[in-house]
Order: structure tokens, then sequence, then C-alpha cells
């Protein structure tokens, strides 16, 4: 039997917990073991202090295990944070199956645009939105393509897009993987800096520094041998070593520019190639996805050994800050030279890719929060793609954030070149229709599953006027900027093929003339074969129904039921006769 989508979680939970639990207990025994190195190589110097070449073979001994053990403990703790990641998902969507937005992420709110074709209108960005709602990206740049998908309006490839968002859809384990390792990146800078900062990089280290810093580490190890077999004196060493100061020392201003600039963005390519290594480890059927996995799997060096090894050579600067290594591998092995130059080689030879590399990261980063809505609604269905004159047939429909227990479902048909006006009472359910018929084709154009029992889309974009606002920055009224949105849609409607959906237009003006306006408008509408759902509480406006086949009428009705106001929700054809302003009014206490 298959595993619903809240057991599944709950098995993840208790999977993760005791994983996390475990790697707890090995982090104390871990402490606890490099306190009794240290304290044996303090015990160890302290016997034999005295005898220099004792001292000195204890600690190169003892440090070098102390930095396994150091390593390991990260290693550890790491693994630790990567099974805390798991379990917050999946206690977070075990919140998000029961439509607490509290713990969800980002709401998107900032990618409101007024000057878009819907995305101020329809709840798409901002608290309890859409994008509130399905949003599991752990990455910004994967926060910033989730929301370009959702907003880009293009029919394209949507079959495609389909079957990606099917795939991912089964690989839940994989996605919470990728994710949990994403949301452990902590960078200083954005991946479009990073690229910027790659692509423009000027070299300075000399091309003959690799050579000279495996030459100079030859001679110090010979130098080493020959002091402590006693074949040379110590100041001679230490001589030695002050040359290999003066010349690291001679870059040390550029080096630590350097490694400045790569402190930031160290921890965007250590985890960067570990999700490089979880796309390219992945098989993938579907077209799309395994378009995109083509762009970082060639047959060179695969791209997450190439991340790999410039994440080490950047942590490898990064220890320069430590005394110990800044100053004694420097004098003895010119450090700092040998991994700048390593760095530049890379630059170099790579920075060309990284972008195309990102690229890859941020579409799954984003894919993956369709795929976990996909999965987390195995209820709801792909709308099946055709051509027909049929644009949007939907059967048992609702709005995809409603509670499916509660929520009533409708059926739609609407056809070429059709517009519907829809009438209705205050609270009937028209503006949550108009906005349930929006999100279907934004969802069905991105590739996601719509809520209902079965769809059939002739793909088509999206415009909208529902929420238009004054603007007191730009000393404009209600009325006007509600003018200049209508003229937007004409305009639009004039390049390519939109759905138009509008909810009581021409607000700021008087009943009369409204009604004459949103007459004409319609009128225009319908003439440029345009094809939409108009709400509004002016009933004159049916009668165009009379002299346009085009236009239809439907309602949601209201009616009063032992004093008490009572909607069904249900969306039905022809004109509404009930309206309740004035019963609430005095239901309220507001009038007599």
């Amino acid at each position: 039997m298959k595993q619903s989508p809240r057991d599944f979680y709950q098995t993840q939970i208790e999977e993760y917990t005791q994983l996390h639990q475990k790697l707890k207990k090995q982090l104390v025994l871990s402490s606890v073991f490099r306190l009794v190195v240290f304290l044996a190589i303090c015990v160890g110097v302290y016997l034999t202090f005295g005898n220099t070449k004792l001292v000195l073979a204890i600690l190169a001994v003892g440090i070098g295990v102390f930095v396994l053990l150091l390593t390991r403990h990260s290693k550890l703790q790491y693994d630790r944070d990567l099974k805390s990641a798991m379990l917050q998902q999946n206690f977070t969507e075990i919140e998000s199956l029961d439509r607490n937005f509290d713990m969800l992420y980002d709401d998107g709110k900032t990618f409101v645009n007024s000057q878009h074709p819907y995305s101020q209108d329809i709840d798409l960005f901002g608290y309890a939105s859409f994008y509130h709602y399905i949003n599991r990206t752990s990455l910004t740049m994967g926060a910033k393509a989730l929301a370009a998908l959702l907003t880009e309006n293009s029919i394209d490839r949507i079959p495609e897009k389909q079957e990606a968002v099917k795939e991912l859809s089964k690989l839940a384990r994989w996605r919470q993987s990728f994710s949990a390792i994403a949301s452990l990146v902590k960078t200083e800078a954005s991946s479009a800096l990073v690229i910027r900062w790659l692509q423009g990089y000027k070299p300075f280290v000399p091309k003959f520094s690799k050579v000279l810093s495996v030459v100079f580490s030859v001679i110090s190890v010979v130098l080493f041998g020959l002091y402590f077999f006693g074949n040379m004196s110590g100041y001679l060493l230490f001589g030695w070593f002050l040359l290999g100061l003066f010349i690291s020392g001679s870059y040390l201003k550029k080096v630590s520019q350097l490694s400045r600039h790569t402190s930031k963005i160290q921890s965007t390519f250590e985890q960067f190639h570990k999700l490089i290594l979880e796309i390219e480890t992945q098989k993938f059927s579907s077209s799309l996805l395994s378009e995109k996995k083509a762009l970082i799997v060639t047959s060179k060096e695969k791209a997450s050994e190439t991340l790999k090894k410039f994440a080490k050579h950047l942590d490898a600067l990064d220890q320069r800050n430590n005394m110990l290594v800044g100053v004694l591998l420097n004098g003895f092995m010119l450090r700092d030279l040998a991994i700048a130059s390593k760095i530049e080689n890379w630059i170099e030879n790579h920075s060309g890719e990284v972008e195309a590399w990102f690229n890859t990261i941020t579409f799954f980063d984003a894919y993956n929060s369709l795929g976990n809505y996909a999965f987390n609604h195995p209820a709801q269905v792909f709308p099946k793609i055709t051509k027909d004159k049929t644009v949007l047939q939907v059967e048992g429909g609702g709005h995809p954030l409603l509670n499916p227990e509660t929520m009533v479902p409708n059926n739609l048909t609407i056809n070429e070149q059709e517009f519907f006006i829809v009438t209705g009472a205050n609270m009937a359910g028209k503006s949550t229709f108009l906005r349930t018929v929006s999100l279907h084709i934004v969802m069905a154009n991105t590739g996601l599953p719509i809520c209902a029992s079965a769809a059939v889309y002739s793909p088509v974009k999206l415009i909208t006027s529902m929420r238009t606002t004054d603007s007191l920055t730009n000393d404009e009224s209600y009325f006007f900027s509600e003018l200049k949105r209508l003229r937007f849609i004409v305009s639009k409607i004039k390049e390519d093929r939109y759905f138009i959906i509008l909810d009581e237009i021409l607000k700021g003006t008087n009943s009369t003339d409204k009604a004459i306006g949103s007459r004409k408008f319609v009128e225009k509408l319908v003439a440029g074969n345009s094809t939409g759902i108009i709400a509004t509480h002016d009933l004159s406006l049916c009668e165009v129904s009379k002299e346009l086949p085009q236009v239809k009428n439907y309602y949601f009705d209201a009616q009063i039921v032992n004093d008490e106001l009572f909607f069904d929700y249900t969306f039905k054809p022809g004109i509404c006769q009930n309206m309740n302003a004035s019963f609430l009014l005095k239901k309220m206490n507001i009038v007599d």
C-alpha cells in the first residue's frame, strides 16, 4: 500500500531523530578524545622538555593526530546539522499539510509587482499566499527562480514541465537530501557576485610559483633531516626559515586580499560541490531534468570533483589565519604562494563554467518545490494539455489553499472567445472563484497539478485586474490607476493570446458611469476575440449576453434561511437575484 505524505514524513522524523541522537553522542566522545590527545601532547612535551628533537617529534605527531581528529569532528558536526535540517523539513511538511503557514519559509512578498500581468491580484505572494505555501527553496537564488517560474507566464513545454514535476514528486528522499545540503550554505556573497568576481579576476602569482614552492619544500625536508641527524646547525635551518618568510611576505598583501574575497565564498563552494554531486548521482528520465543534468555532466572531469577541488583550495587558504600554519608552513613551504597559484589556475580553467553549474543548482532548488507540492497533493490532477477550442475544463475544482474537507468544488468549462459575467452577493464566493481559476492557469502553465478531480487545458497566458490601488507617490487617484491597468490589458491582448480575469472594474466612478463604462469595455474585449471572466455586482452588465452570444452569465447564490445568511458557494448558470448588503447591515445592528 502506498504511503501517504503524512505517514512518510512521520517515518522520516522517527528515522532522523534516532540518527541525530546517535551523532550527538558521537560528538561528545569525539570532544573527549580530542581533549585526551591534547593533554597527552602536553604531558609528552613536559616529560621530554630539554630534548629539542624529541619535543619537535612529539609536537609533529601529536598535532597531526589532533588535526585528523578535528577534521573527523567537523564531519560529525556537519552530519548532525544535516540530520537536524532533515528533521526540520519533515516537521515543516506536516505543518504544511495542516495549512499552518507560521513554520513555512519566505512568503515572497518582495516579488509582488503591480506592473506584472497578475502577480499583485491573485494572492500569489505574501503571507498565506500560494508562493508561501509552495516554497521549499533553500537558496536565495532558488527562491528568486521559483518566483520567476510562477510569474513567467509562459505556455512553452508544459508537458515536459509536468513530466519533470511528476518525476521529482517521486523522489522525496532525494529532494529532502538536496534541500538539507542547500540549507547549510552560508555565504556573504550572492551567486551573481561570485560569478562576476571569478570572471573579472586578475592573477598576481608568478607562473613559476608552483615549481618554486615544490623545490623550496623539498629542500626544507632535506634540511630538517640533516638537522635531526646532527649533520647541520639549527642556525642554518632557522636562516632558511627566515628566507621562506621573506619570499612569502613579499606577496602578503595580495594573498591577504585574495583570502578576504575567498573567505566570503568558501561555504558556497563547499556545499555546492555536494549539491552538484547529488544531481550527478541521481538518474533522471524526464527530458527537462535530463537536459539540466547534462549541463554539469561532460566527458571531462565531473563538475562535483572540480568544485570540490576548488573548495579544498579555498579552505586551505583560509587556514593561513592559523598562526601555526601561517608562519611555519609559509617559512618552510611557501604555502601561501602554492595555494594562491592553485586557486588562480582553477579560476583560469573553470570560471567560465561556474555560471552554468550555479544555474543548474538553482533550477533544481526551485523545481524541488514543485515536486514537493505534487507529492503533498496526490489527489490533485495534471491537466490534459490540448489544442482544442476548450480553454479550460475543470471538474471538482477548488482553491489549492482551502481545506479540501470543507472546500466546495465547482465545475467550469470555458471555450475560446467566450466571456463569462459572474454576479453574486457579498461573500458568496465570486473573488475566491476568480483567484481559483487564475491559480489553475498559473499552476498549469508551471507544470503543476491543479486542485481538481479532472482537467483539460489549452494553454493560454493570464492577465488580471482585481486589486488596483491608488499611488500617492505618483499622485494618481484610484480611478486613474485602474484606467492605466485596463489600458495595459488592452495593449497586451493585441500582442498575444490571454485569459482575462476582472473583478468589479471601474469602482472609482459613480454607478451609472461605471455601468456604461464596464459594458463598453466588455464589448471591446469580446470584439477582440478575448476569453475571460468578469465578476460584478452590476446586474445591468448581464444584459450584454442578449446581444453578444459569446457572453454568458453565471452567479453565486446567497439565501436567508431562518434569519441566517446561507451560501452554497456553487457556480451556476444565470444571474444572481439575491443581494445581502441590507440584510447584513441590519443583522450587525449597523442600521435599523
